[in-house]
């Protein structure tokens, strides 16, 4: 089952009705978990199914719901009374289902029907909603498969979107020639076995300036009044863009190790156990059990193979100041998933040798490029730093800063020592020239001389 998530953009009258839904499934949900909590036994599900049609004679308003809707409402129940149950299984602490209070109830279902996706032929197509009508919807991507439900979501800030779930056939597995092993880590995300190292956007510690500042606005505003409800939705504004960020550089880094490798081995990391860890709270920043959820989907569609091994030994007899611990740890994990599977592949150990430095936003722009076609690099690395010498762009790109600074110097004369050579907005347009000419995003300061650094992720051009 693959899921494709699009944007709905419904009318005034129909946000309304979505909303009343919304609310009835709601009020259905509350309800239904009443009578369990007061019954000395968890009914069967389909004995809480045979009370729907009494309950719409009881609350006519029930009817103005599509009744596979108010079905998967009792399906939602039960999925969360089983989740508690697994839990309880596991030792943890867990009491019983909450009520969800007036809007918290974000989504309802449409299974099997009471949906069509029509196509018009213009950037806006439409999708039937059962009770609601058609509404406008923004398909930037084919779907690919028989669609076996919609789910319609609203988000805190107010955006709707329709979330379409189709079947697709299982893909072919394909033979392994190219494999590769996986750390994944914070100060980098991850290090591979081939010598790369992916920097960590921290998506989160981004934006936590903006955070603190929306969430001092909301503070000061009366709780539940008009103004209390539009600030909350710019809060939720900005954390809906750290995730989209987040959920972009990991869909991307996915994409790209799935297209390039037959087989991915990983660490079967306790993900939920580790965030425990107040030392290791950045963990939910880089989001490791979603990168490690997206490859897997990935490969299963792609024919690929993703095979965990267990993470421990693999950094044993290794310094915390090793720069080279994490490439290390990869090929250890490498050898582990080519031992499990059998299948004697080569295994090439590890090489003491520069490890290459990925930004965020080469993987962002789709500029990570395999380490065995990069030339040798001439210096170690040490910081997400790299001499710009190692790339062959570089020439190009100090030819081009030079002959911009001089046709500059010809229209605005030289100022005294010290003095920039160029105007803000001649600084501004060579930088902008020159890294259309150059992909290797550097930052440019002119001043007596000129210095080639990274461009790191959320730096500002000038």
């Amino acid at each position: 089952m693959l899921t494709y998530k699009f944007r709905l953009y419904p009318t005034k009258e129909q946000e309304e009705k979505l909303l009343f839904i919304l609310e009835q499934c709601r009020w259905l949900y509350n309800k239904l978990l009443s009578i369990i909590n007061e019954s000395k036994s968890t009914p069967p599900k389909r004995k809480m199914q045979s009370m729907l049609p009494k309950l719409k004679e009881e609350h006519p308003e029930l009817k103005e719901v599509n009744a596979k809707t108010l079905q998967m409402v009792v399906f939602m129940l039960y999925n969360n009374l089983r989740a508690l149950a697994e839990l309880k299984k596991k030792g943890r602490k867990v009491g019983r289902l909450r009520y969800k209070k007036r809007g918290k109830f974000k989504s309802f279902i449409l299974n099997q029907s009471g949906f069509k996706l029509i196509e018009t032929g213009n950037m806006f197509d439409r999708l039937y909603i059962s009770k609601v009508g058609e509404v406008s919807i923004r398909i930037h991507r084919p779907v690919e498969g028989k669609i076996k439900q919609v789910i319609i979501k609203r988000y805190g800030s107010g955006e709707w979107y329709a979330l379409i779930c189709v079947e697709e056939a299982e893909a072919p597995k394909k033979g392994i020639e190219r494999a590769i092993g996986i750390d994944l880590g914070i100060k980098s995300f991850l290090t591979d076995s081939e010598g790369r190292a992916i920097e960590n956007p921290r998506c989160h510690e981004r934006d936590l300036e903006r955070l603190r500042i929306e969430h001092r606005k909301l503070s000061r505003k009366k709780r539940g009044s008009k103004n209390w409800m539009k600030q909350l939705r710019r809060l939720c504004k900005v954390y809906e863009r750290i995730e989209r960020r987040r959920d972009d550089f990991l869909h991307k880094l996915s994409r790209f190790y799935v297209d390039n490798y037959d087989l991915i081995v990983v660490e079967d990391l306790e993900v939920e156990n580790m965030r425990r860890n107040h030392k290791l709270s950045e963990i939910s920043d880089a989001s490791w059990g979603r990168f490690l959820h997206y490859l897997s989907y990935k490969a299963e569609r792609a024919g690929k193979t993703v095979v965990k091994v267990s993470p421990r030994g693999t950094s044993e007899g290794l310094s915390w100041d090793d720069p080279l611990r994490d490439y290390i740890s990869a090929c250890r994990i490498l050898k582990r998933g080519l031992e499990k599977l059998g299948l004697g592949l080569p295994f090439e150990p590890a090489e003491r040798r520069p490890l290459l430095h990925v930004t965020a936003f080469a993987v962002i722009t789709g500029q990570v490029a395999s380490t065995k076609q990069e030339p040798p690099l001439r210096m170690p690395l040490s910081e997400g730093r790299r001499s710009q010498t190692c790339r062959s762009d570089s020439a190009v790109f100090v030819a081009f800063v030079a002959s911009q600074q001089k046709a500059s110097s010809r229209r605005h004369p030289p100022a005294a020592a010290g003095a920039p050579v160029a105007n803000a907005s001649a600084r501004r347009s060579a930088f902008i020239r020159a890294v259309c000419c150059c992909p290797s995003f550097v930052k440019l300061r002119i001043g007596q001389g000129l210095t080639l650094t990274p461009l790191k992720w959320g730096d500002s051009c000038f």
